[in-house]
């Protein structure tokens, strides 16, 4: 059984940092900027956390 965490944001959620603003765990480690425009998932070297960009398009405008 797994305990990573799964997190679906949407591109309002973008520029992705880990931890995102309003998370429990917000001062678990130090803010990072997370690549998810890209290929749509992004996983955070910190905390395992795996965000996935709901409605993903690769030819979205904010590339």
């Amino acid at each position: 059984m797994s305990n990573q965490t799964v997190v679906k944001i949407t591109y309002d959620d973008v520029p992705l940092t880990c931890p995102m603003k309003g998370q429990e765990q917000w001062n678990s480690h130090p803010k990072i900027m997370l690549p998810i425009e890209e290929t749509g998932k992004s996983k955070c070297p910190y905390c395992g956390a795996e965000y996935v960009l709901e409605g993903w398009d690769p030819n979205h405008s904010s590339h």
